[in-house]
């Protein structure tokens, strides 16, 4: 039945992509890169980290093998260079603060375009949505023939499971103030840097995923 195939589509792309896009475990690492914006300033870039993760997620199912085949790119290569962008991201953040800096001021002036500047790198790419949700989006992507109207089905059930895990993003981002509050200073300090710890795990993983896939499709 294609209502049936169509949910199940969704639902293979729900739990595919939620669990390495993870929108809960990145509110406050999300809360942390824009702590010196005032509250209009994170709800907006709440809504363009959404905007621009679900634009990725859409690219990378649509197009993303055809760009990987043109450039000689394979999803290996992909996966250790991400890999890299996202240890060196979290070993950043795991150790923000370590040194004593000023004291960050409060952007109140111009915020959308400081919004702007972060809103892809680094909240978007690699913290959002990073080569391990981008290498399951274009697997997603590759295994839908859309030259059939059954796959074409299938695509558009993929697309609609990246929206809804573009949604789950917002609500997580925009409620990450809501959440210090109620976790406070210190254990908002102490989340953080569990969530940074993670990350680099993530990264940790994902190069060597990558890294076992180069050598395992590497002749010698």
């Amino acid at each position: 039945m294609p209502r049936v195939a169509a949910l199940a589509a969704v639902l293979v792309t729900l739990a595919a992509l939620l669990p390495i896009v993870n929108p809960l475990g990145g509110a406050p690492i999300f809360l942390a890169y824009t702590a010196d914006l005032p509250g209009p300033a994170r709800r907006h870039l709440a809504w363009v980290v959404t905007r621009n993760a679900l634009l990725l997620l859409m690219v990378a199912m649509l197009g993303g093998s055809y760009v990987l085949a043109f450039f000689g790119i394979s999803i290996p290569i992909v996966r250790v260079a991400g890999g890299l962008v996202v240890l060196a991201t979290g070993w950043k953040l795991l150790h923000a603060g370590d040194e004593p800096d000023a004291p960050p001021s409060v952007i109140s002036d111009a915020w959308e375009r400081e919004a702007a500047k972060r809103g892809f790198y680094p909240l978007t790419f690699p913290l959002t949505v990073g080569p391990g949700s981008i290498s399951v989006a274009i697997t997603l992507g590759a295994g839908a023939a859309t030259g059939s109207p059954a796959g074409l089905m299938k695509m558009v059930a993929y697309l609609v499971g990246a929206g809804i895990v573009s949604a789950s993003i917002y609500i997580c981002y925009r409620s990450a103030s809501s959440l210090s509050r109620a976790l406070g200073e210190t254990a908002q300090n102490v989340f953080l840097r569990l969530s940074a710890f993670i990350l680099l795990c993530v990264g940790v993983a994902i190069f060597w995923s990558g890294l076992v896939g180069l050598v395992q499709t590497t002749h010698w």
